[in-house]
């Protein structure tokens, strides 16, 4: 899962909000610095509200991806975006297709998700923008290990950019995987990686009742003071 689909049912409570993005965020600004459970466990009780939203939204992240990446449906999907990519007749051996397979199916999702409820999208950077930077990146560095340098410094980066609302459009999603890609130092994808993108995102929405279950994933954002 991606920013949108971890946080999407959060909207109205920034620092939860905040929470499900910061996983996503530390592996852009301080990849070194990870989020684990036994160590963010303890502050979902912190008498700070803030802190204790920010772990909630924090172990919401962990816990989603932990039941998100071992469902059948969604190695199936990858599998199945990794054969699309595989086609590309311009890239060379060093190619890495179960890589792309894995993130075109977590970006397609934020894009399905986006079109098919794009009034939660301002709601959602509407949320973000209501958090203080400096205070999520010291309440990182009371859970992390390691602490993270560059993290006050990307959020504001993440709300002006806004990139998320690129997922929607096959060329513009193009330009975003590209960035991953230069990131990570991978060559970068050809235009005809367009249509791939097309019909990958078709396989998306046949399958996003699947992918995201009920039992698991309530689309609807939850209410403003109340904690999942």
């Amino acid at each position: 899962m991606n920013y949108f689909a971890h946080g999407l049912r959060f909207v109205d409570q920034p620092y939860v909000l905040a929470g499900t993005a910061i996983p996503d965020w530390l592996s852009v600004s301080d990849r070194r610095v990870r989020m684990r459970e036994n160590a963010v466990m303890p502050f979902r009780d912190d008498s700070n509200r803030m802190t204790a939203d920010l772990a909630t939204g924090i172990l919401q992240h962990l816990d989603d991806d932990q039941w998100f990446h071992r469902t059948r449906v969604f190695v199936e999907t990858c599998g199945d975006l990794a054969n699309l990519f595989r086609n590309l007749p311009e890239m060379d051996d060093g190619f890495r297709p179960g890589f792309l397979g894995h993130i075109a199916t977590e970006l397609l999702l934020d894009g399905v998700l986006i079109e098919t409820q794009p009034e939660l999208i301002d709601r959602y950077y509407d949320g973000m923008a209501g958090v203080d930077a400096d205070f999520v990146q010291a309440t990182v560095n009371q859970m992390a290990k390691r602490p993270a340098t560059n993290l006050a410094r990307l959020i504001p980066r993440f709300l002006e950019e806004q990139f998320l609302r690129d997922y929607v459009e096959p060329s513009r999603l193009l330009f975003r995987l590209n960035q991953v890609m230069r990131r990570i130092k991978l060559k970068q994808l050809p235009d005809s990686t367009i249509d791939i993108l097309r019909s990958g995102r078709d396989i998306v929405q046949a399958r996003i009742d699947s992918l995201l279950p009920e039992e698991h994933f309530a689309t609807k954002p939850t209410q403003q003071g109340t904690t999942p």
